[in-house]
C-alpha cells in the first residue's frame, strides 16, 4: 500500500514553507524550530518529498525549497530513516527525474547525488542502471534529468565509480556517455562531455580502453555552436595534454590550430578554459618542439587576452582615482603567513642563502580580482612561455610591444606593460639592449593620470630591479626610487600597494647602494604611515622591514633613528595583544632591532616585555585548551612564535645588551614550555631563540642545560627540516659555550647528527649546520667525538667546501684538525675531501693555517715522496695549485 499524505500535514508543511520564504528573521527563527520539532517524525520527509515531486499545483520555487530541506535532512540524519522511508524517496526521485521544470529536475538530481554520497551508491544497486538507461528515453527532460544526476555523481564520486566494490560500472557507463556526444541536444552533449572528463585526470581504466573513440568524438565536436559544450571540449584536451599527451601529439597540429581560435572565443569562459591550453603545454617537454612554428599566431592572441575587460574595469573601479580616504573593508586583507626564523650560513659570493621551503612570490599584479580570468591566464602563459622559449620569443613580441607601449588608449598602454613584466624573467637577456630606452618610459608611466596604468608600472619595473641596480646609480635607480617613493604616497590604494611592494622588491636588489638615500626614503615611509589604511599598513611594514635587512647597521644613525621609531612604537602602543596586525608589525620590529643594534636598547624593554607576555599568554591558554576543550577555544600559536622570533631578533641585534632583561623575567621558563610544544613552527622558533640567547648571555642558559639537552636530542628529527636545523645549530652554539662540560651529552646527539650527515638528499641547510656542531662538539670533546671520524668526515668535507670564512666554520674546522690529531685513521682513506675543504679557505687565521700545515706536511711524510706524488695526481689542478701555494706541499 502506497504512502499518501495527511491532508492536515500536507497544508501544515507547506505554510512551513511559505513562512520560510519571508524576509523577516522573527519569522526565520519560527521556521528553524518548527523543522527540529517535525524532524522527530519519520514521515515528515516523505510529505517532504511529495511536495517535490507530486503537488505539481504548487509553485516551483516552493517546490524546490522542500526537496532543498530534504536534501539537508539527508545530509544531517539519513542513518535514522526508516527503509520504508528511504525507499519511498528513493522511488520519488527515480519516476520524477524528468519532471517538466528545469529547476525541479536540478532538485530532484543534487537529492539523488546527495543520498549517494551518504555510502548508499552500494546500497542503491538499480540507481546506476536506471539512470543511465533512462537516458535512452524518447522524452528530452527524462534524458536530461538523469544526465544532470548523473554528471553530480560523477563530480561527488568519480573514485568510487572506478573502483571494484561496485563492479566498474564505468566499463558500461563511459562507452554509453560517449554516443551522447552527437546528440541533438547541446545540453546534453555538454552533460555527456562533462562526465566523461571526471574520469580523464584519475585515469580511470574504462576510459582508457576508450580513449582513441573519446578523441575522435572530441574532435568531431570542435566546431559545436553551443558554448558549453565548447569550453567542456576545450577543458577535455587541456586535461588530456596533462594524461594522455602521447594520443593527442599525433593530432598536434589542429589541436594547436584549435586552440588558437578558441583562445579568441567570444565567450570568456570558453576562452579561458582554451587559454589553460598553453600553460599547460608549456610545462611539457615536448613544448618548444609543438609551438616553435605557431609563435607567431599565438604570441599576439595572448597579448591580446593580456587587456582588461570592460567589466574588469567597472569591478576595479578603474575610473576611480582618488580613493585613499576610503577604509578597507575586512574581506579585502588576506590572511598573512609568518615565515618562521630558520638559522642559515653565509655562502661564497653571497648573502645567506633561503632554505628549500621558500615562497614563490606572489607576483600577482592586481590580486583583489583574485579569480582566475583570461587576463591573467593570458599573463601566466606568456610568463612560462618566456621561460621556455627565452630570447626566441622576442621576435614576434617586439613589433607589437612598441605599439603598445606608446598607444593613447590607456588600457592597451597598460596591457603592454603588463606583457613588458612578464617577459621580464625568460627574456631577460634579450632585453638588455632595450632597456635603457624602455626604464625612463616605464619609469615616466609612474607618472600616468590613469590608477591602473601607474600600478602596473610599479610591477613591471619591479621584475627589472635587478639590471637598473646593476647600471651606475644616476642612470636608473635614483630616478626609479624618487618616482617609486612619490608612488608610495598615491591617492590610489591600489597604486600605494604596488608601489610598497615594488620598493620591497628594489630594496632587496639594491642593498647597502640604498644607504645614501636613507633620509628621503625614511621620510617617504614615514609619512605614508599616517596616511595608509588598513591593507596597505601591514605592506607598509613589510618594506620598512625589508629595508632594514637591506642596509644593516648603516640604519643605526641617531637621525635615522629619530624619524623612525617614534610612529612604529606609537602603532605598537595602540594595538591590543588579540590584534592579529602585531605579526607583520613585530616581524619589521624584529627586522629593525637586528639593524639598529645598540640603537635599538632605549625602545627594546616595552618591546621585550610584550613579547614574553604573549608568550605566556599563549601558552596559559593551550593550557587551559587543553584541560577543557569544550569550554576554552585553541590559541592561535602564531602570537607565541612571532613574537619568540622578535626575542630572537632582540637577542641577536643587542647582544650582550639583553642581559638584564632575561635577568628580570621568567623567559627561560617559557622557553622549556614552547620547546616541547606539538606545533612544529613553536619548536622550531624557540630553538633559533634558545641558540641566539646562548650567543647573548650564556650565565642565563646554563643552569638549564641540563633539563634543554634532552629536548634538543628529541628534536633532531628530519622529518621536520627546519625544527632539526635550528635544534642542530642551537646545540653547537652551546657547545662553543660549555666546553668540555659538554661531554655528558655528547652521547645524546652525536648519533643523530652522524645520522643526518649521511642521509641522502637531506636540504644544503641542514647538511652545513650539522658538520658545524659536529665540528664544534669535537672541538670541546675530541675524545668522544674523534673515534666517529670515519663516519662522517666525507660528507662533512663536502658540505662545508662552499661556506665563506667566517667564525662558525673557523670553531667547526678546528674541531675537525683537533680530532685527526687524536684519531688520524679516521681521515686516510677520504684525505683527499679534508684537501679540498682546506683549500675553500681564502685566509684561515694564522694558527688555524698552521694546524693545516701541520695535518697535511704530517700526511705528506707518513705516505713518503713517491706515494704523496701518485696520491696528489688525483687532485683537479685549481686544487693543486692553491695547496701548494699555500701550504707547501
Amino acid at each position: 500500500m502506497e504512502w499518501q499524505p495527511d491532508e492536515q500535514g500536507l497544508q501544515q508543511v507547506l505554510q512551513l514553507l511559505k513562512d520560510s520564504q519571508s524576509p523577516n528573521t522573527v519569522t526565520q527563527r519560527a521556521v528553524q524550530q518548527k523543522l527540529e520539532q517535525l524532524n522527530q517524525f519519520p514521515d515528515f520527509n516523505n510529505y517532504l518529498i511529495f511536495v517535490l515531486t507530486r503537488l505539481k499545483t504548487e509553485d516551483e520555487p516552493t517546490r524546490s525549497l522542500s526537496g532543498l530541506i530534504l536534501k539537508n535532512n539527508v545530509k544531517a540524519h539519513y542513518q535514522n530513516f526508516p527503509p520504508t522511508v528511504a525507499d519511498f524517496i528513493k522511488q520519488e526521485c527515480l519516476n520524477n527525474i524528468g519532471d517538466p521544470s528545469p529547476l525541479i529536475r536540478a532538485t530532484i538530481g543534487i537529492l539523488i547525488t546527495t543520498i549517494a554520497s551518504k555510502g548508499e551508491l552500494q546500497t542503491w544497486p538499480e540507481l546506476l542502471p536506471q539512470l543511465c538507461n533512462l537516458l535512452n528515453s524518447e522524452d528530452y527532460n527524462t534524458c536530461e534529468g538523469s544526465f544532470g544526476a548523473l554528471q553530480k555523481i560523477c563530480e561527488d564520486s568519480s573514485e568510487l565509480l572506478d573502483s571494484d566494490a561496485l563492479n566498474r560500472p564505468l566499463n558500461i557507463m563511459i562507452p554509453k556517455f560517449l554516443q551522447f556526444f552527437k546528440h541533438c541536444s547541446p545540453k546534453i552533449r555538454s552533460h555527456a562531455i562533462a562526465c566523461v572528463n571526471q574520469f580523464i585526470i584519475g585515469r580511470a581504466q574504462a576510459l582508457m580502453d576508450n580513449i582513441d573513440t573519446f578523441i575522435e568524438s572530441l574532435f568531431a565536436l570542435a566546431a559545436d555552436e553551443d558554448s558549453e559544450v565548447r569550453k567542456n571540449v576545450c577543458r577535455a584536451l587541456v586535461m588530456l595534454l596533462e594524461v594522455r599527451i602521447d594520443r593527442l601529439i599525433p593530432h598536434m597540429h589542429s589541436i594547436i590550430q584549435y586552440m588558437l581560435q578558441r583562445t579568441q572565443d567570444p565567450d570568456e569562459n570558453v576562452a579561458l578554459e582554451a587559454c589553460e591550453f598553453w600553460l599547460t603545454l608549456a610545462e611539457q617537454p615536448i613544448c618548444k618542439e609543438m609551438l616553435s612554428g605557431h609563435l607567431v599566431q599565438l604570441i599576439p592572441i595572448l597579448v591580446n587576452g593580456m587587456k582588461y575587460s570592460e567589466i574588469d574595469i567597472i569591478l576595479l573601479k578603474g575610473d576611480v582615482e582618488e580613493d585613499e580616504a576610503v577604509p578597507d573593508s575586512d574581506q579585502d586583507i588576506k590572511p598573512r603567513f609568518h615565515k618562521s626564523r630558520t638559522v642559515t650560513l653565509q655562502h661564497e659570493g653571497g648573502e645567506g642563502e633561503e632554505d628549500e621551503d621558500i615562497e614563490e612570490d606572489d607576483d600577482d599584479d592586481d590580486d583583489t580580482l583574485s579569480d582566475w580570468n583570461l587576463r591573467k591566464c593570458s599573463a601566466a602563459a606568456l610568463d612560462v612561455l618566456a621561460n621556455v622559449f627565452r630570447d626566441e620569443l622576442l621576435p614576434h613580441l617586439l613589433p607589437l610591444l612598441k605599439g603598445l607601449l606608446f598607444h593613447p588608449d590607456w588600457v592597451i598602454k597598460e596591457s603592454g606593460i603588463l606583457v613588458l613584466g612578464a617577459i621580464a624573467e625568460g627574456c631577460m637577456q634579450g632585453m638588455v639592449p632595450y632597456l635603457p630606452e624602455l626604464i625612463p618610459h616605464l619609469i615616466q608611466c609612474l607618472c600616468d593620470k590613469k590608477a591602473l596604468v601607474r600600478s602596473i608600472a610599479c610591477w613591471t619595473l619591479s621584475r627589472y630591479a635587478h639590471w637598473v641596480v646593476s647600471q651606475p646609480p644616476d642612470s636608473y635607480l635614483k630616478p626609479l626610487m624618487t618616482e617609486l617613493l612619490k608612488r608610495i604616497l598615491d591617492g590610489n590604494k591600489r597604486v600605494q600597494e604596488a608601489a610598497c611592494s615594488a620598493f620591497a622588491t628594489l630594496e632587496e636588489e639594491a642593498c647597502t647602494e640604498l644607504v645614501p638615500y636613507l633620509s628621503f626614503i625614511l621620510d617617504t615611509l614615514v609619512f605614508a604611515f599616517g596616511k595608509y589604511q588598513h591593507k596597505n599598513l601591514l605592506i607598509l611594514y613589510d618594506a620598512i622591514g625589508t629595508l632594514a635587512d637591506s642596509v644593516g647597521h648603516h640604519l643605526n644613525q641617531p637621525e635615522y633613528i629619530q624619524k623612525l621609531m617614534p610612529p612604529l612604537i606609537a602603532k605598537w602602543n595602540e594595538l591590543k595583544d588579540e590584534d592579529k596586525d602585531l605579526f607583520p608589525l613585530l616581524e619589521c620590529l624584529s627586522s629593525v632591532a637586528t639593524a639598529l643594534q645598540s640603537g635599538f636598547l632605549p625602545y627594546c624593554e616595552p618591546v621585550y616585555q610584550r613579547c614574553v607576555t604573549l608568550v605566556q599568554k599563549t601558552l596559559a591558554q593551550a593550557m587551559m585548551y587543553n584541560q577543557h576543550p569544550d569550554q576554552y577555544e585553541a590559541p592561535d600559536k602564531d602570537f607565541m612564535i612571532v613574537a619568540l622570533d622578535l626575542l630572537s631578533g632582540l637577542a641577536e641585534g643587542l647582544g650582550g645588551h639583553v642581559e638584564q632583561l632575561v635577568a628580570r623575567s621568567n623567559i627561560m621558563t617559557l622557553l622549556f614550555q614552547c620547546m616541547q610544544d606539538t606545533m612544529p613552527e613553536v619548536r622550531q622558533s624557540s630553538f633559533a631563540l634558545l641558540g641566539d640567547l646562548t650567543k647573548a648571555c650564556f650565565p642565563h642558559v646554563k643552569p638549564c642545560i641540563a633539563e634543554f639537552m634532552p629536548i634538543l636530542g628529541l628534536n633532531l628529527n628530519p622529518e621536520f627540516i627546519s625544527v632539526c636545523n635550528n635544534a642542530t645549530w642551537a646545540i653547537g652554539e652551546i657547545s662553543m659555550q660549555m666546553g668540555a662540560e659538554m661531554q655528558p651529552y655528547v652521547g645524546m646527539v652525536l648519533p643523530h647528527l652522524v645520522e643526518i650527515i649521511n642521509r641522502p638528499n637531506t636540504p644544503k641547510t641542514l647538511l652545513e649546520n650539522t658538520a658545524i656542531t659536529i665540528g664544534r662538539l669535537g672541538y670541546v670533546c675530541p675524545q668522544e667525538v674523534a673515534p666517529q671520524l670515519q663516519n662522517f668526515i666525507r660528507p662533512w668535507c663536502t658540505s662545508l667546501r662552499n661556506i665563506r670564512d667566517n667564525e662558525e666554520k673557523d670553531s667547526a674546522f678546528r674541531g675537525i684538525c683537533v680530532m685527526i690529531g687524536v684519531n688520524p685513521a679516521g681521515v686516510v682513506q677520504d684525505f683527499i675531501f679534508f684537501c679540498d675543504a682546506v683549500a675553500s679557505w681564502v685566509n684561515p687565521k694564522d694558527d688555524l693555517r698552521d694546524m693545516f700545515y701541520k695535518i697535511l706536511h704530517g700526511f705528506k711524510d707518513q705516505v713518503g715522496e713517491e706515494n704523496w706524488q701518485q696520491f696528489s695526481e688525483q687532485f683537479p689542478p685549481l686544487l693543486k695549485e692553491r695547496l701548494s701555494a699555500c701550504y707547501g706541499v
